[in-house]
């Protein structure tokens, strides 16, 4: 490691452009996507911001870490599908809840109620083609203007990386799980 000064002068001029909401992304192929998602929404509530977070891929009765600790806060936390693709037992059923699911966080988005709104794992059903990614970047792209949406997913579509304000790639530089290691409660949920 190479050992470097602080800096001691700001190098970067601030933005003097309107604040708006945005449109956020975390895709890759690295950990922490949606890791990173809830964190914005704790930052977002912390500050007493309204925050809604649909998980497209997680059954409505989950009760993962992050599900038992935004109950505790007063954030809600919504799943709409039936589990990952390789557990569902009827594929069409799975496109049938992800497309409704769209339906009830375009309504979330619309109602401009919300400061931030997570789209959790919402690229699953947008590749799988569940939902038609043309209705979404519109939608996207004519929300309220001030509605923040962060959206999380392996395989983000190039389309929605253009109308994107920030996108962040996770990469994978290293997991515990090509060494052996299983998944563990409290890190992998």
């Amino acid at each position: 490691m190479e050992i470097e000064s602080p800096p001691v002068d700001r190098q970067v001029e601030k933005p003097d452009g309107e604040r708006r909401g945005l449109l956020l992304v975390n895709t890759g192929d690295g950990k922490g996507k949606s890791t990173s998602a809830f964190g914005l929404a704790l930052r977002a509530h912390g500050r007493g911001k309204a925050v809604k977070i649909y998980q497209f891929m997680k059954v409505p009765s989950a009760r993962f870490g992050e599900h038992r600790v935004f109950e505790q806060l007063g954030v809600p936390i919504e799943g709409l599908g039936d589990g990952f693709s390789w557990k569902s037992r009827d594929l069409e059923h799975s496109a049938q809840l992800a497309r409704d699911g769209w339906v009830r966080a375009l309504d979330t988005i619309n109602a401009g109620e919300h400061f931030l709104v997570v789209l959790d794992e919402i690229m699953y059903p947008l590749r799988y083609g569940w939902i038609p990614l043309e209705p979404v970047l519109a939608a996207l792209r004519n929300r309220p203007s001030h509605v923040h949406v962060m959206l999380t997913g392996r395989g983000c579509p190039q389309e929605l990386i253009d109308i994107a304000d920030t996108v962040t790639e996770m990469v994978a530089v290293k997991h515990h799980y090509h060494a052996g290691v299983p998944a563990q409660r409290g890190i992998e949920d």
